[in-house]
C-alpha cells in the first residue's frame, strides 16, 4: 500500500512551547523535508504573520526535488464572499501547489466558536474548497475535530466530509484535533467515513491527523492506516501544540518495515535517523533519545545478558537492524555491561582484542572501582575510549597539568560576575603558563587551558565546548556532595563527550576537560 506524507513541522510544529523558525530555519528544514523523500510540506499560514509571508516569497525560488508545498487557512469568514476574504486571497498570493483548507465538523465549535448556523458552516466549506478549485490548487481539507464530532452527532460530522467532497476536495483528512481518540474509535470513525464518502476510483485520498494528547497519536494513525487511510500527517520529529503530532520518525519505519507499506522514495528511510536530527537541530529541540527507532538510546544495551544476547544474535535482542533506520547499535559500558560488551567495544579501538584479553578483564574491574566511586561511561564515550588506551598501554598524555587556579569575584554594583584562572602545564618538555577570564569558573579554566595549549596544538581552536551537565551523586552530603560533571565538545564535523568525577566541582570539570582535549588530540578528528 502507497502512503502518502505530509509534513506539518512548520506549520504545526511551530505551535509548540518555545519553537521559533527563522525564515533561513523553514526553509532549511524544507531543503531536509525534501531531502528525505516526503512528499507535502504544510509550510505555514501566509495570512497569520509577515515571516511566513516572506518565507513564501523565498520559497518561491527552491526547486524540490520531490516535495510540494501547502499554505494552510481556514474558511472564509462567515458571512461574506471568498473574493472579499484577505485570508483566502493570502493563501493564493503564496503560490503553493497545494492548499490545506480547515473547517469544523464539530457541531459544538459550529455554534459555540464559529457561532454560525450548521447551514452556514456547510456552505463555508463548500465556497471556500470551489473558489480554491477554480484557482487551479490541490485541495486538502482538514475535517477539524472530527472524531469528537462524530461521537456527538455523527450525521453532521459526516455531511462535512460528504459536503467537501462534492465541492472537489483532493484529500479529506480525519483530525483527533484534542487527540483524545483511542485507537479503535479512529478506526471506527474512519470506516464511518469511508461509508459516507464511498470509496470509488475518483474518491479523493483519505487522510489522518492526530494529536499526542493521550499519548496515541502513532496507536491512532497506524489504526487509520489499517482502516483504509492512504495520507498521515505528522511532524518528523514529533513536537507541535501541546504533547505534539504524531511523529513520523517513528511512525514511518513502522508502516514501511512492519505493514510493508511505501512512504518514502527507495533508498531514503535509512536516512531518517540523520534527518530527523537535523530538523531537531534547526528548531533547537533536544530529540529524546528515547525516541523509537532514530533516538540514540533505541538500540543501546546495558545489561549483560542483553548484551551478550545481541552480540550472539541480533534478533534476539533487537526487533530490526539500526543500520534499515541509519541509527547505530550501542552497548553501554557499565558494571552491568558483561564482559562480551566490553570486549566487543575495545575491539573496535583494537581489533586484535579477543574476550579473554588481559585488557579485557582489566577494563570491567576498572569499571566496577570507577563506577563504585560515581564514575559512569555510558553517555562518555570518548572518556571511555581513553580509559582503555591506558589499560592497553597506548596512551601517552599530550600535556599535563602542573598547577591551576580558579577565583570568582561578584563586585557590588556589577550585574555579572567574572571568574580568573590561572593554569601550568608542562608540554613537549616545556613550561607553559596562561590565565584568562570566563563568564563563569568553567568557562575560564576552559579558556586558560586552551590558551596555554595553543602553540602546541593549534587545532584545538576549532574546539568548542558545546554542553556541561552536573548531577550530584550523594545528595545526603549536600553540599559536600561528589559530582559528576559531563562535557560535550565539537570541533564542527565531530561531536564527543566527557566524564569527571570529584567532590569539587571545578576538579571534575578539569577531568572532563583533559579528556576532551586529549580525545581531540589522539584522534585528530
Amino acid at each position: 500500500m502507497n502512503i502518502e506524507i505530509l509534513d506539518t513541522t512548520l506549520r504545526d510544529g511551530a505551535q509548540g512551547e518555545g519553537i521559533s523558525f527563522s525564515v533561513q530555519d523553514k526553509l532549511a528544514i524544507v531543503r531536509a523535508l525534501d531531502e528525505l523523500g516526503i512528499p507535502w510540506i504544510e509550510a505555514g499560514n501566509p495570512g497569520s504573520n509577515p515571516k511566513d509571508a516572506e518565507f513564501f516569497s523565498q520559497a518561491a525560488r527552491l526547486k524540490p526535488e520531490r516535495a510540494r508545498l501547502c499554505a494552510f487557512g481556514a474558511t472564509r469568514r462567515p458571512n461574506i464572499k471568498c473574493a472579499d476574504d484577505p485570508q483566502l486571497r493570502s493563501l493564493l498570493e503564496a503560490g503553493t501547489e497545494g492548499i490545506s483548507i480547515f473547517g469544523k465538523s464539530w457541531d459544538l465549535h459550529v455554534k459555540e466558536v464559529l457561532r454560525v448556523s450548521e447551514e452556514e458552516n456547510l456552505a463555508m466549506i463548500a465556497e471556500t474548497i470551489e473558489y480554491l478549485k477554480a484557482e487551479g490548487r490541490i485541495v486538502l481539507f482538514d475535517a477539524e475535530h472530527f472524531f469528537d464530532g462524530w461521537r456527538a452527532n455523527p450525521g453532521y460530522a459526516l455531511s462535512t466530509l460528504q459536503t467537501a467532497l462534492r465541492a472537489g476536495a483532493d484529500r479529506i483528512v480525519l483530525c483527533d484535533t484534542n487527540g483524545a481518540s483511542f485507537p479503535g474509535e479512529i478506526s471506527a470513525g474512519v470506516a464511518a467515513a469511508i461509508a459516507a464518502l464511498g470509496v470509488t476510483e475518483k474518491a479523493p485520498l483519505l487522510g489522518i491527523h492526530a494529536h499526542n494528547d493521550t499519548g496515541l497519536a502513532i496507536a491512532a494513525s497506524i489504526a487509520a492506516v489499517e482502516a483504509g487511510c492512504t495520507h498521515i500527517q505528522g511532524t518528523l520529529a514529533g513536537f507541535g501544540e501541546r504533547c505534539g503530532n504524531t511523529c513520523l520518525a517513528a511512525l514511518i519505519p513502522s508502516l514501511e518495515l512492519k505493514l510493508g507499506c511505501v512512504c518514502l522514495p527507495e533508498g531514503k528511510l535509512e536516512r531518517i535517523s540523520e534527518l530527523t536530527r537535523l530538523v531537531a537541530e534547526v528548531s533547537n529541540v533536544p530529540l529524546p533519545a528515547s525516541m523509537p527507532y532514530v533516538g540514540s538510546s533505541a538500540f543501546s544495551h546495558k545489561g549483560g545478558m542483553h548484551s551478550d544476547g545481541v552480540l550472539k544474535l541480533k534478533r534476539s535482542f533487537e526487533h530490526i537492524d539500526p543500520a534499515l533506520v541509519g541509527n547505530d547499535r550501542h552497548l553501554l559500558m557499565s558494571e552491568i555491561g558483561g564482559r562480551s560488551a566490553i570486549a566487543e567495544r575495545i575491539r573496535k579501538i583494537d581489533p586484535d582484542v579477543t574476550r579473554d584479553h588481559p585488557a579485557v578483564k582489566a577494563v570491567v574491574e576498572k569499571l566496577k572501582t570507577m563506577e563504585a566511586a560515581g564514575w559512569a561511561f555510558e553517555g562518555a564515550d570518548a572518556s571511555f575510549e581513553l580509559l582503555v588506551l591506558r589499560e592497553l598501554g597506548r596512551h601517552k598524555p599530550f600535556f599535563t597539568i602542573l598547577a591551576y587556579r580558579v577565583m570568582s569575584e561578584h563586585p557590588t554594583g556589577q550585574s555579572l560576575a567574572c571568574s580568573h584562572a590561572w593554569v601550568k602545564i608542562l608540554a613537549d618538555g616545556q613550561d607553559e603558563i596562561a590565565a584568562a577570564e570566563g563568564n563563569g569558573p568553567v568557562h575560564a579554566l576552559d579558556s586558560a587551558l586552551r590558551r596555554a595549549l595553543r602553540r602546541f596544538y593549534p587545532s584545538l581552536e576549532e574546539v568548542r565546548l558545546t554542553d556541561y551537565k552536573v548531577r550530584v551523586i550523594d545528595g545526603g552530603s549536600a553540599t559536600a556532595a561528589k559530582v559528576r560533571v559531563l562535557i560535550e565538545s565539537s570541533d564542527g564535523p565531530h561531536t564527543w563527550t566527557t566524564v569527571g568525577v570529584s567532590d569539587d566541582i571545578i576538579d571534575a570539570s578539569r577531568a572532563a576537560l583533559v579528556d576532551s582535549i586529549e580525545y581531540k588530540l589522539i584522534n585528530h578528528l
